[in-house]
C-alpha cells in the first residue's frame, strides 16, 4: 500500500512540476474534500491556475512537498489575488447566477 501511495504522490508531484514550469513557478493550497480526498489548488507566477485531486490529504501533502512549492494554509489574501481571470471565467461565473449571461 505504501508503494502505491508513494507512486501516486510522485505522479502528482510531476504534474505540479509541469504546471510550475509552464507558468513560471507555482504556489499551492491543499484542501480536504471529504471521501474524495484532497484538492491541490495551484497558482502560477503568471496568474494561471489549476487543480489536482489526490486520493487522500496525506498524499496531497506528500506531493506538494516533493514538488517543493510554497504551500498556503488558506486560499485568500495575497495568494488568491495572484489568480488571473479572463472573460471566460467571468462569463462562466456570471452564467451560473440566476439571470446572468450565458456562456457563449
Amino acid at each position: 500500500m505504501a508503494d502505491t501511495q508513494e507512486r501516486t504522490a510522485a505522479k502528482l508531484a510531476k504534474q505540479i512540476d509541469g504546471f510550475a514550469k509552464q507558468h513560471g513557478g507555482a504556489e499551492g493550497q491543499v484542501a480536504y474534500i471529504g471521501e474524495r480526498g484532497a484538492r491541490i489548488v495551484l497558482v502560477g507566477e503568471d496568474g494561471g491556475w489549476g487543480d489536482l485531486v489526490a486520493p487522500t490529504y496525506a498524499i496531497a501533502q506528500q506531493a506538494v512537498q516533493k514538488a517543493g512549492i510554497t504551500v498556503h494554509e488558506d486560499f485568500d489574501g495575497e495568494f488568491a489575488a495572484k489568480v488571473t481571470t479572463g472573460p471566460y471565467e467571468w462569463t462562466r461565473m456570471a452564467g451560473i447566477q440566476v439571470g446572468g449571461p450565458s456562456n457563449r
